[in-house]
């Protein structure tokens, strides 16, 4: 049977750098946030993302996720509440996406919050990715353009590091990427055992 192993860490610690050198290995990943974002535009996502948060969201019949995820990390219950909707259809095509690759030895999952959807009990290993605060900061500047209070929001909202780090098999640190490589190959050894 097919190995599930989680990949997370929080924003900016790097996990689509280290869930893309999992795939260059020819490991399977399922980005759990970037089918999230596709899930979010089906129609019937849209209709209950519609009935719970309002129709304010929408420009023309388009979901505006900048507005949604303003309110959504200014306040846990609102974040609760989308999660509540695009989860169940996240959780439904990774079955789908994981019966296509049951041949498989392990596949990767990757999801921010994979200990706070409490789909790290579905998981046979845990891959954590961590790196500084500073160097997380600068990599989200860079990368989504976002300002300093808008991060920590993002920040706050995630399990920390430590927590992390205790309920995971494997802990790499990301802070240079040939060190962050050697520790994918030394995880990909010991999974492939």
């Amino acid at each position: 049977m097919t190995k599930v192993i989680g990949l997370t860490g929080g924003i900016g610690s790097g996990k689509t750098t280290v869930s893309k050198m999992f795939e260059a290995l020819g490991v399977p990943v399922y980005n759990s946030d970037s089918e999230a974002k596709k899930i979010m535009l089906l129609p019937e996502t849209m209709v209950l993302l519609k009935s719970n948060f309002g129709n304010d969201f929408f420009e023309n019949d388009i979901l505006n996720r900048k507005k949604l995820a303003d309110l959504v990390f200014k306040n846990p219950e609102k974040l609760n509440e989308l999660n509540a909707v695009v989860h169940p259809f996240v959780k439904k095509d990774f079955i789908i996406w994981l019966k296509k690759n049951e041949n498989e030895k392990f596949v990767i999952k990757e999801s921010a919050i994979l200990f706070e959807s409490k789909t790290n009990i579905n998981c046979d290993k845990i891959i954590t990715v961590i790196a500084p605060l500073y160097l997380r900061m600068q990599r989200i500047v860079e990368r989504d353009n976002l300002v300093f209070h808008e991060i920590v929001k993002r920040i706050n909202n995630q399990l920390s590091d430590e927590k992390k780090v205790e309920k995971s098999d494997f802990v790499i640190e990301n802070t240079d990427l040939e060190m962050t490589k050697n520790q994918v190959l030394e995880i990909y050894k010991i999974l492939n055992l």
